[in-house]
C-alpha cells in the first residue's frame, strides 16, 4: 500500500482504539454527579458507596483514555505536515483552548474526585466531581469544534497558493460556532451519555444476574436507565438536526447516507441494502419513497441534490459510508428499545426477574461503543476526497518524506501497544468489577 492509505490507516486505528474512552469518561462524568448529588440530599449511605466505586471506573478509564491519545498529535505532524501547515492556525487555537479550558480543569480535580474522600468536605468533593464532569464536557467541545471547521470552514481566509496555502484565523467565534459546531456537539454529547449509561446499565445487570451486591445494582440500574432513555431519544433529535446541516452544508455526503444518485429529485430513505457503486442503485434493499425529503423538508416530493450532481473525483466512497451510517442509526434504534423498554420493565416491577432482559443490558454496553465509531466513520470518510471540506484534498495533505515502510512499522508497533493497553484495561476493570462495590468501601472504612 501507498503512503497516503497506510497514514490514513494509521490514524484510523489510533483515533478509532482512543474514542473508546472519552465518551465513557462523558458519560460518567455526568451520572457520578448524579449519584453524589443524590447522596448529599438524602444521606443515604448507598449513593456514596455507588459514587466510591464509579468513581475508581471513571479513574482507569480516564488514564487509559489520556495514554492513547497523546499519541494522533504527534501524527499531525510526522504523517500530515502539509495539512497540519495548512491548518495550524485555526487548529491550534481549538487544541489551545481544550488544553487550558477543560485538560486543566479535569486533570487539576482529578486528584480530590480520587483520593480527596477522607481529606476534604463532602461539599467540596462534590465540588469536584463536578468540576471533573465539566472538564469532560468542555474537552469534548474544543475537540468537535476542531473537527467540525474541518467539515464546515468558517471564519478564515487563505494565505499562500498550492501545498504551502494555509488557512488563516479571522474570526475566532467563526470558528468556534461554524455551521456544523452545536450539532455535533450535541449528538458527540448524547452518545457520549448513552456510552456511560449502558456501561452502568451492563455491570449492574451483571450483578444482579449472579445476585451479588444487589441494593447497589438496582439503585445503579434505575440511574442508568433514566439516563439512557433521555439520552437516546435526545440523541434522535440532534442526529436529525445534524442531518438537516449536512444537507445544507454538504450534500454529497447526505447523498452518500442514502445512496440518492439523481442530480434533482426526491429522495427515498432505506432501511438497509448494498450499493451498486458502478450502477448506482441499491440491491437488496427496502425503502421509503420520499421519507429522506420529508425528513430534510417536512415534504416528500421536494427534490434534493444527489450524486449525480457531483463530479466523480469530488465523490466519498458510497457504499461504506451508507452501511457505516445504517448500521450507526439501526444501533440508535435498538438502544431506544432497550432505554424505554427497560424503564417500562421497571416501573412494572418487573425488569430484575426477567434474565434475559438482563442479559441483553450485559451486552447493550457494546451498542453506544459501535454507534459512536460508526458515527465517526461515516462523518470523516463521509467528506471525502477532501480532509478539510472544499478547500484540502486528503491526497494533497500527507507527508512526502515519510516512506511506507516506516508507516507499517509504526502502525504495527501501535497495534502492539493497543492490545497491550486494551487487555490491560480489560484486566484491570475485570478486577475492579470482581472486587465488588460493598468490599471496597468496607475496606476504605466508608462504612459501618
Amino acid at each position: 500500500m501507498d503512503v497516503l492509505t497506510l497514514s490514513r490507516l494509521q490514524f484510523a486505528l489510533t483515533i478509532a482504539f482512543h474514542y473508546i474512552f472519552p465518551p465513557l469518561s462523558i458519560g460518567l462524568g455526568l451520572i457520578l454527579v448524579i449519584m453524589e448529588g443524590w447522596y448529599l440530599k438524602t444521606k443515604n449511605e448507598l449513593y456514596h458507596r455507588m459514587t466510591h466505586f464509579w468513581v475508581k471506573i471513571f479513574g482507569l478509564i480516564f488514564a487509559i483514555g489520556v495514554a492513547s491519545g497523546i499519541v494522533m498529535e504527534f501524527q499531525f505532524g510526522t504523517n500530515w505536515s502539509v495539512y497540519s501547515r495548512f491548518v495550524g492556525d485555526v487548529f491550534g487555537s481549538a487544541l489551545a483552548a481544550e488544553g487550558i479550558f477543560a485538560f486543566f480543569l479535569e486533570s487539576g480535580f482529578l486528584s480530590i474526585l480520587l483520593f480527596g474522600w477522607n481529606k476534604v468536605s463532602p461539599k467540596i468533593h462534590f465540588l469536584s466531581t463536578i468540576m471533573v464532569a465539566l472538564g469532560a464536557h468542555f474537552s469534548a467541545i474544543w475537540i468537535v469544534v476542531a473537527n467540525s471547521w474541518q467539515q464546515t470552514p468558517a471564519g478564515h481566509h487563505i494565505v499562500g497558493e498550492g501545498l504551502a496555502a494555509r488557512a488563516e484565523m479571522l474570526d475566532f467565534w467563526q470558528v468556534v460556532f461554524n455551521p456544523s459546531t452545536v450539532d455535533r456537539v450535541w449528538h458527540t454529547y448524547m452518545g457520549a451519555w448513552q456510552a456511560g449509561a449502558f456501561f452502568i446499565l451492563s455491570v449492574s445487570a451483571f450483578y444482579i444476574i449472579r445476585k451479588k451486591y444487589l441494593d447497589f445494582a438496582r439503585a445503579s440500574i434505575k440511574i442508568g436507565l433514566v439516563v439512557a432513555a433521555v439520552a437516546s431519544v435526545l440523541q434522535l433529535v440532534s442526529g436529525h438536526s445534524s442531518a438537516v446541516g449536512v444537507s445544507q452544508n454538504q450534500p454529497a455526503k447526505l447523498a452518500a447516507f442514502e445512496s440518492h444518485y439523481e442530480a434533482s429529485a426526491p429522495a427515498d430513505m432505506y432501511l438497509f441494502g448494498w450499493v451498486n457503486e458502478e450502477n448506482e442503485q441499491v440491491n437488496l434493499g427496502i425503502k421509503i419513497p420520499g421519507m429522506l425529503s420529508w425528513l430534510v423538508y417536512g415534504d416528500a416530493g421536494r427534490p434534493l441534490t444527489g450524486l449525480r450532481a457531483f463530479p466523480p473525483d469530488k465523490l466519498p466512497p458510497v457504499n461504506f459510508v451508507f452501511q457505516t451510517y445504517h448500521a450507526m442509526v439501526g444501533i440508535g434504534m435498538i438502544l431506544i428499545l432497550l432505554a424505554w423498554g427497560g424503564l417500562a420493565l421497571w416501573w412494572r416491577r418487573k425488569l430484575f426477574d426477567i434474565k434475559w432482559f438482563l442479559w441483553i443490558l450485559v451486552f447493550s454496553v457494546m451498542g453506544p461503543q459501535l454507534a459512536n465509531q460508526l458515527g465517526w466513520f461515516s462523518a470523516e470518510v463521509g467528506r471525502q476526497p477532501y480532509i478539510v471540506y472544499d478547500l484540502l484534498r486528503t491526497s494533497d495533505a500527507f507527508s512526502r518524506t515519510v516512506t511506507s515502510g516506516e508507516v507499517i512499522t509504526s502502525l504495527i508497533l501501535f497495534g502492539i501497544i493497543y492490545i497491550f493497553l486494551l487487555a490491560l484495561f480489560i484486566y484491570l476493570l475485570n478486577q475492579k468489577i470482581q472486587h465488588g462495590p460493598d468490599d471496597e468501601a468496607v475496606a476504605e472504612g466508608h462504612l459501618a
